[in-house]
């Protein structure tokens, strides 16, 4: 199996060679390129085509959420992981609208690091183990009003899944994993990976984040709720 290629965007050179020097001692990871600022994070992808790019929010030349935007937009194949600190809610609000993947502190442990892009590269991702998804309700609940949204109409769409995807979605919005999923289901992991699937394709999403926005701003679970 190809390793996952990643590139490594940040402009602090410390972080940057160490993330990097964490995710190439992985057997099945391979960090193919490094970018101090989000100008040349937005090359990188270009030049490179990685599986993920590990993204800092606060970069100078163009900062991270408008290179996560430009690299979703430009090369959706490429999943963006955001490096954050969780006192910055806004920038993690934006940076989901800005098409981003996922979410790891800056403080990430190495194991969690790896396991992180991994998931992230695999589609199962959601968010850090640190970045609870207290913080998806508390994004759905705050985003203002005539905000622009992940689907236009996003509760006419809901009514394309049967009642088995819609179902699933609302345990994908629980912060569920496959596995329970499920146990929540009484069916097989191959069989949710299927209705996961099914879901995606048929909103037009970009994997299951997304998805989670995606149930929140339809309503078919509200902030707090599970």
């Amino acid at each position: 199996m190809d390793p996952i290629r990643v590139v490594v965007a940040d402009d602090q050179e410390l972080v940057r060679a160490g993330f990097g020097m964490i995710l190439d001692a992985q057997p099945d990871i391979e960090v193919v390129a490094e970018a101090a600022d989000g100008a040349q994070a937005v090359e990188a992808v270009r030049e490179n085509r990685p599986d993920v790019l590990l993204l800092d929010v606060r970069m100078p030349v163009m900062d991270g959420l408008e290179a996560a935007r430009q690299v979703c937009a430009r090369y959706p194949e490429t999943k963006v992981i955001m490096l954050t600190t969780f006192d910055v809610d806004d920038y993690v609000f934006d940076a989901l609208y800005a098409g981003a993947s996922g979410f790891l502190l800056k403080d990430v442990r190495r194991d969690d690091l790896a396991h992180g892009v991994r998931m992230v590269a695999s589609g199962e991702a959601l968010l850090a183990p640190s970045v609870t998804r207290r913080l998806i309700g508390e994004f759905a609940a705050r985003r203002p009003a005539g905000a622009a949204t992940v689907a236009r109409a996003p509760s006419r769409l809901l009514e394309q899944l049967t009642a088995r995807e819609q179902e699933t979605l609302r345990l994908l919005a629980r912060g569920l994993s496959n596995a329970e999923i499920a146990a929540e289901l009484v069916v097989s992991e191959h069989t949710v990976k299927t209705h996961v699937s099914n879901v995606l394709a048929k909103l037009h999403l970009r994997d299951r984040v997304h998805a989670v926005v995606f149930a929140y701003e339809a309503g078919a679970v509200v902030a707090g709720e599970g």
